[in-house]
């Protein structure tokens, strides 16, 4: 195939395909390649119609230019080098390769076996073996974009205390959604129709944080078995979005959407996958950076790079220690906060993130970069601060800067409320933003980031429906997915048509929402836990791209919908619960600790009452930082039993009863003492009185 299109010397940088408006520079690093050369294609991605060897090599980067062209050209890359598989080399030029920057993509990935650099077979060095099967006709193309930012509304800019974050999955939260029409549904346009967004203010949330939507891989295993990688932790290119999350197919569709959120007060916070890629280990396809420059973006066992070092479960683990490396996820990131205009990111298995030769290391140079970024520092920075590697849970080790999801607030939380004994000190800690974790070198309640569900594992529905997972439908026997869920399903696995066993999963269900709400920290709720959403026991539906997987709207209870917001709006509007330091039960000037633990009988707790394993109930009080905001009074009772108590003697506030979780009408309660019904919450709100004494 022959060049007919100039070629000019072109810059390394900005990677991937850049338009200036007369052509596009395209640059692309490897740093152990011989060559590299550029495919063009045809506007469907079918037909190669140039081949453009890149001449100029800069400190690793290919680069050149070619007038003319213009957005809209597919493309993509063949790179030449050594095959030495058990060297880490894995060259192979019959592979096209996407490019790590590309933007948009041309085209779906088609599983066959010519996307494998190495010829498949049951040899145990199959790998070691070249395949010389062109793969072109298999793989998605890239696509030239204008380099244009494409959201134009101010972002709401919601300071952290007063986050709420809600968790969704783009495709799962709409398709079954009734007032949504169907052309949309699941898609970033679906998101911004006035139905979704009047649901979002209805329950109070202020920002919406969305499972990847990076373009991902369907894994072949999955698709063999008529399944799919539907939560799309897989990526496989982190500039481009996913098109099946595209309605128009317009990239412009998530900034529409993401303006039409942020003037609904609404943030949007992505869930990004930078931890591994879709290539898993040594056995499988070579589709981008694996056929690119093996050695330099994937980590390697030490010793032997014929093999990955698998930190993440997933067969593969990027290597941000490499500057290129750190340079691509930098870039990537600053893209989606400025271009469409996210306001925060979630970082998938984060500790993998911050691994080098040495293991896990909080001052590793990827968080300094991000964390002195003048785009970043702006942004939302949500780590999940767990690998499978060694010394794997790193909870509270991450840098200031960082939030983090925290798993021991949602077990400690979960086995509270089931009735389990000896609870009482760990959980008050995690009630109080777990500051034995997080209240250091000058960290802040929003570190911790609160959540009894989320899209792993049981919904709330299930977690009170079911003691077991029943995860028959992802067709792996049922081995998949957690066995210990510190669930409880109140008397009888499954559904049920029992009154006393519905009424009592009601309750723990807002038990449950009422402790999220009120607890220091940011609370994150998963998406249609409001809604009464259940995946039928399924505590992994990874793989479930239908009815099971998606939020079922049909069966809304719009009690617990309005309750939801009711907690929101008491969060919001006090400050004693949505706070920006960490409580330490100091007394203020008026003779009141910022936080204060009381027992049933509304004395201070003993030690003795700390320690008693039978204890199950006691009361806390949380005293705005203001000297002129209400106080908040939250009584909880985990046991089984009704237990009489009494409110805690207090000349500065006058209580008056805001919410409960019994589903009883609020009484109009005046006197100090009452019964607490079994497994039930009591939200008090607490009016100065007194006031000569401010």
């Amino acid at each position: 195939m022959t060049t007919v299109l100039a070629l000019k010397e072109g810059k390394p940088y900005p990677r991937g395909a850049y338009f200036d408006g007369k052509g596009v520079n395209f640059a692309l690093f490897s740093d152990h390649a011989t060559n590299v050369t550029l495919c063009l294609f045809d506007q469907h991605g079918d037909a190669e119609t140039e081949r453009i060897t890149l001449k100029e090599c800069t400190n690793g980067v290919w680069h050149g230019y070619v007038e003319g062209l213009q957005p809209g050209q597919v493309y993509g890359y063949r790179v030449d080098g050594i095959w030495a598989p058990a060297d880490g080399l894995r060259f192979n030029h019959n592979k096209l390769l996407l490019d790590p920057y590309a933007r948009k993509l041309s085209g779906q990935l088609q599983w066959n076996d010519a996307l494998y650099g190495y010829t498949i077979s049951d040899d145990p060095d199959a790998d070691l073996h070249m395949d010389e099967r062109d793969s072109a006709r298999f793989m998605p193309k890239a696509v030239v974009v204008n380099p244009d930012i494409l959201v134009k509304s101010a972002k709401p800019d919601i300071r952290w205390p007063k986050t709420i974050i809600y968790e969704a999955h783009v495709r799962g939260l709409t398709m079954q959604h009734p007032l949504i029409p169907d052309d949309i549904r699941g898609t970033f346009a679906a998101l911004s129709d006035s139905a979704m967004i009047s649901h979002l203010q209805r329950i109070g949330i202020t920002a919406i944080e969305l499972m990847p939507v990076h373009a991902f891989v369907h894994d072949r295993h999955l698709q063999e078995r008529q399944l799919s990688n539907y939560w799309g932790y897989n990526t496989l290119a982190y500039f481009a979005p996913e098109p099946a999350y595209l309605s128009s197919g317009a990239l412009e569709e998530i900034a529409k959407t993401v303006d039409t959120l942020h003037e609904a007060g609404i943030e949007v916070i992505l869930d990004v996958v930078y931890n591994h890629t879709c290539e898993g280990n040594h056995l499988g396809p070579t589709l981008c950076w694996k056929g690119i420059d093996n050695l330099s973006y994937y980590r390697e066992l030490p010793g032997n790079p014929r093999y990955y070092d698998n930190l993440t479960g997933c067969g593969n683990a990027l290597n941000t220690s490499h500057p290129k490396v750190m340079q691509m996820i930098m870039d990537s990131l600053r893209l989606w906060a400025s271009v469409y205009g996210i306001d925060g990111f979630r970082f998938d298995l984060a500790l993998t993130l911050g691994r080098n030769e040495n293991g896990f290391n909080r001052d590793h140079a990827l968080f300094h970069a991000m964390l002195q970024d003048p785009v970043l520092t702006r942004c939302k920075l949500i780590a999940e601060p767990w690998d499978v590697g060694p010394g794997g849970f790193q909870l509270g080790s991450f840098p200031p800067g960082f939030s983090e999801w925290n798993g021991d607030y949602r077990d400690v939380t979960r086995e509270f409320w089931t009735g389990q004994e000896g609870m009482l000190s760990s959980f008050a800690s995690r009630f109080a933003a777990s500051s034995d974790l997080f209240n250091e070198q000058h960290r802040r309640p929003w570190s911790s980031v609160n959540f009894i569900t989320a899209h792993d594992g049981f919904t709330l529905h299930d977690l009170v429906s079911y003691n077991d997972k029943h995860n028959e439908a992802n067709g792996e026997d049922n081995q998949d997915g957690a066995n210990d869920n510190h669930s409880w399903n109140g008397g009888e696995e499954g559904e049920t048509d029992q009154q006393e066993i519905l009424e009592l999963r009601a309750r723990q269900k807002r038990n449950f929402l009422a402790t999220l709400f009120m607890s220091q920290g940011i609370p994150m709720l998963l998406a249609g836990d409001e809604l009464n959403n259940s995946q039928q026991g399924n505590n992994n539906t990874y793989c479930q791209d239908n009815e099971l997987g998606w939020i079922n709207w049909h069966q809304a209870d719009d009690g617990l919908i309005d309750f939801v917001g009711e907690l929101a709006q008491l969060r919001k509007h006090h400050s004693a619960i949505s706070r920006a330091e960490f409580v330490t039960g100091k007394l203020n000037e008026q003779g009141n600790s910022d936080i204060a633990w009381f027992n049933v009988n509304g004395e201070s707790m003993s030690n003795e009452q700390w320690n008693d394993p039978q204890n199950k109930a006691m009361t806390v009080k949380f005293v705005p930082p203001d000297k002129t905001g209400c106080a908040i009074l939250v009584i909880l009772n985990a046991s089984h039993v009704t237990v009489p108590a009494r409110l805690p003697y207090c000349d500065t506030y006058d209580w008056a009863l805001m919410l409960d979780t019994t589903l009883n009408p609020i009484p109009n309660q005046e006197a100090d003492e009452l019964i607490l019904e079994p497994r039930s919450v009591y939200i008090y709100e607490g009016k100065l009185i007194r006031q000569e004494k401010l």
